[in-house]
């Protein structure tokens, strides 16, 4: 009976044309310096802020200012001890201040990739989310992100392109809705 089944179900589908398999995404490459500067105009077009930091030590002093507007944070679980901020932890939903180390970033779309492994409460929902960006790794298309960290994913990415925002009721733009009001991507020239 199966097999009768079967038969006429690949009987009924053999006239069909059989669908070709797009080719390969084959990665347009970009220098580093023009990643940086289209991701920067695409991140800051979305509503997000970038900053540059030229090393650690500027990376430090950067964040112990940045923080004082803040009464403590929700740390991603991959964020290097040296940029963990002067703060008291606090469980995601009741920090203002939500700190990751991104895999990497997307220039073509100002996007900030961040791994399931970092946790994605502390994304999502903190008012304020800054996400550290090793500065090697501003790719130029999210083909190029993709195949350069092939084996370096986890099972899930988050791809932050700004700040949240909706204007599904009455078309008023609000910030915050779904997620952080504010997106920092600071890049740094330290591999961590």
């Amino acid at each position: 009976m199966k097999e009768r089944i079967l038969s006429r179900i690949h009987r009924a589908l053999e006239p069909r044309l059989k669908a070709e398999l797009p080719a390969p995404l084959t990665p347009t490459q970009v220098s580093p310096d023009e990643a940086l500067k289209l991701f920067r105009e695409r991140l800051s077009g979305n509503g997000g802020e970038v900053v540059r930091l030229a090393g650690l030590e500027e990376a430090k002093s950067w964040l112990a200012e940045f923080v004082r507007a803040f009464s403590g944070v929700a740390i991603g679980s991959t964020l290097p001890d040296p940029l963990k901020p002067p703060l008291p932890a606090l469980p995601p939903e009741e920090a203002p201040l939500g700190v990751s180390w991104a895999l990497g970033a997307v220039a073509e779309t100002g996007s900030v990739i961040v791994g399931s492994a970092e946790g994605r409460r502390h994304q999502l929902l903190p008012p304020t989310h800054l996400a550290f960006v090793p500065q090697h790794r501003v790719f130029g298309t999210l083909a190029e992100a993709l195949t350069e960290l092939k084996g370096q994913l986890p099972s899930a990415i988050a791809l932050h392109s700004g700040p949240s925002k909706s204007a599904d009721i009455g078309q008023v733009m609000v910030r915050g809705v779904h997620g952080p009001g504010r997106l920092i991507a600071a890049i740094i020239a330290w591999e961590g």
